[in-house]
């Protein structure tokens, strides 16, 4: 059968898409997609690129779970969507990683924040994240639409057409369940991320005190923040010298702001998705929803 053309160029649908058995479905069943703020800005950011329309092409595709598997990796996001025709559509979208000198000045500016250390650490992205990003000269989304590279193997000429739309939803999507997706499609998985933001706390707290000629260390002054914080600076007794207030009026609670409380999914965000063999990001959305009603009981 050959595929009739489109008066925009575009070629016909062939009929609605063959079913999936266990496909990557949309958590969200109507309106926007993405719950966090960089699964939102990610598309926003699409969107900015008078893709919106065309990506609406894509969303149906993604609720009945028309794509088969995802995949994202450094500069790279695969995946294959099933399409009308038996043999399943292969989708690469691609977006140039931050080179290792870029990386290396954002983990210094990042392990130097405490704040930012811990809320990474706890497995979240700070909205001031973007921020840091963009002072360091590599802004975490793409500022043009030039900056991706959009394949699909299927016969529509139009970028992006529905499977790669389709794909985009779910994307964003996977940012929602495992922030660090993202990063690791600019470059730096999560396990060299913290490695190395650990390392370099660790230095800075053993970093001698300038002017004592190396032979004391002191720890850096910078604001501790959690548990650190409100025991900064207590004096440190034998227990059995401090066994009468042992169990007297805790220390003043830290002043964080209440953006730090985490959701009932954390344990899930820091995990990230399983092996598609045992389930895969659906089984990362039922313990989810698991979680949450759990959380609200």
């Amino acid at each position: 059968m050959t595929p009739q053309e489109n008066g925009d160029g575009r070629f016909a649908d062939f009929g609605p898409p063959l079913p999936v058995d266990g496909g990557l479905r949309a958590r969200s069943t109507r309106g926007a997609i993405g719950v966090s703020w960089w699964s939102r800005r990610f598309l926003e950011v699409l969107e900015s690129f008078a893709l919106g329309t065309r990506l609406t092409r894509g969303r149906s595709y993604a609720r009945r779970g028309q794509v088969r598997s995802l995949e994202i990796t450094s500069g790279r996001v695969t995946a294959t969507v099933q399409g009308s025709r038996p043999q399943p559509y292969r989708v690469t979208i691609g977006l140039a990683p931050f080179p290792p000198r870029v990386w290396a000045r954002l983990e210094r500016d990042l392990a130097a924040l405490a704040f930012f250390s811990a809320r990474l650490l706890a497995g979240d992205l700070p909205a001031e994240l973007e921020e840091v990003f963009a002072a360091a000269g590599a802004p975490l989304f793409p500022a043009e639409v030039d900056e991706l590279t959009q394949r699909c193997s299927c016969p529509d000429f139009a970028v992006p057409c529905k499977h790669l739309a389709a794909t985009f939803y779910l994307l964003a999507e996977a940012f929602d369940a495992d922030p660090f997706e993202l990063l690791r499609w600019r470059g730096r998985g999560r396990a060299e991320l913290l490695d190395r933001l650990r390392a370099l706390r660790g230095a800075a707290d053993r970093e001698p005190e300038p002017g004592g000629g190396g032979e004391s260390t002191v720890e850096r002054a910078r604001p501790a923040v959690g548990a650190a914080r409100a025991l900064d600076g207590l004096p440190v007794a034998p227990l059995d010298e401090a066994v009468d207030v042992f169990w007297g009026l805790p220390v003043p609670l830290p002043d964080r702001p209440p953006s730090l409380v985490t959701e009932p999914d954390l344990l899930l965000r820091q995990l990230g998705a399983p092996a598609p063999a045992i389930g895969g990001p659906g089984l990362v959305e039922r313990l989810r929803r698991a979680y949450r009603a759990l959380g609200s009981s």
